[in-house]
């Protein structure tokens, strides 16, 4: 990360359009480092890849590795390269690790073996409180979590993270020095503090639709496992579980209410051979982590019949505003609540924000 004619040679590789990262890792373990690739000329690299050779010699991108190195030099940035030793270790493990990645805060977090946690962009309200109640408590047990800086369960699982002390890492689809979506721009300000962002495209790359995925298998890479909280069948989030299976990671998922259209990934999932969870106990078991303290259990995990929500919601279905007008009780804390009784299959949550007794 210290060599500004070393890591040029790296930029001028990764910023040809139409060389991919196959081709990249081709030359590189063809020529060695990348100064070798471009000094072994056009015959010697299209014995290695071909037609495409002559794009490695025509291409000028000097004002953008220029730009690159401008901004690598900045405090709190940098580029790093498969032959840094802050590369993460985890990425090198997958079948295909970007050759460089740009990184905002302390490359140190990116070593760290962690949790994803992932989930629909367009969650509830009490999927949002799971990830960021399960990243809470796993970040206290040392856990760095990492996600992809998205509406609804991403943002909560950073958000969690946060709040127990604990690194994040936000793994984004676009260039790392834009923070998207906009309305995340505080989050993303926090987790520089506490954290990492990590992009693999190159600076002022937009939020192009087709990066997204691509993304996922970096989220899935930097974790030893991938916790599905919320996610519709042919979701995001089920594309970063399949990745995470083939790179030879634990899957986990939240079960949820029938009902719910967003419940039916994670028991998609879970069919598949995911670990239902219901505890961040369960993650911390499976990962045979020492807890240095018991990790906060819902008060109401165990709940009996006297329960007071039960005993308010009765045996017809309730409304979330019902539920207050009966307990007096803010609409945070019934649905904190309420989740509780849900994972603990007490209650199931309606269409409608409505919520049934089953036992």
């Amino acid at each position: 990360m210290n060599d500004p004619a070393g890591l040029a040679a790296w930029l001028r590789l990764a910023l040809i359009p139409g060389i991919g990262g196959e081709s990249q890792r081709k030359l590189l373990a063809a020529f060695g480092l990348p100064e070798a690739v471009f000094a072994a000329g056009s015959l010697a690299v299209r014995q290695i890849i071909s037609s495409r050779a002559d794009l490695l010699f025509e291409h000028d991108s000097a004002d953008l590795v220029e730009r690159s190195l401008n901004w690598a030099a900045q405090p709190g940035n940098a580029i790093v390269t498969l032959a840094d030793a802050a590369y993460p270790q985890s990425l090198l493990e997958i079948p295909d690790p970007p050759i460089l990645l740009y990184l905002r805060g302390d490359p140190a977090h990116l070593q760290g073996r962690g949790l994803a946690i992932v989930g629909s962009r367009n969650a509830t309200p009490q999927g949002c409180q799971t990830a960021e109640s399960f990243a809470r408590a796993l970040a206290r047990h040392g856990l760095p979590i990492v996600s992809g800086l998205a509406l609804g369960i991403d943002a909560a699982a950073h958000r969690g993270a946060l709040s127990g002390g604990g690194p994040t890492i936000a793994v984004v689809g676009t260039g790392a020095d834009r923070l998207y979506p906009a309305g995340n721009r505080e989050l993303a300000l926090a987790i520089l503090e506490q954290g990492a962002l990590v992009s693999e495209f190159p600076l002022g790359t937009p939020p192009l639709a087709a990066n997204f995925p691509r993304r996922n298998r970096l989220i899935a890479g930097l974790a030893r496992g991938v916790l599905v909280v919320e996610a519709a069948p042919q979701s995001g989030s089920l594309i970063t579980a399949r990745l995470a299976a083939e790179q030879g990671r634990e899957v986990f998922a939240i079960p949820g209410s029938i009902h719910s259209p967003l419940s039916r990934g994670c028991h998609q999932l879970i069919k598949q051979g995911a670990k239902l969870v219901e505890t961040a106990t369960d993650i911390l078991e499976e990962f045979a982590a020492a807890p240095a303290e018991s990790p906060p259990e819902p008060a109401a995990a165990a709940a009996g019949d006297d329960h007071p929500l039960l005993i308010a919601l009765g045996h017809d279905p309730c409304s979330l505003d019902e539920l207050a007008a009966r307990t007096g009780l803010s609409a945070d804390h019934l649905l904190g609540e309420l989740l509780t009784l849900e994972l603990a299959g007490r209650i199931a949550c309606l269409p409608g924000n409505r919520y049934q007794r089953l036992v």
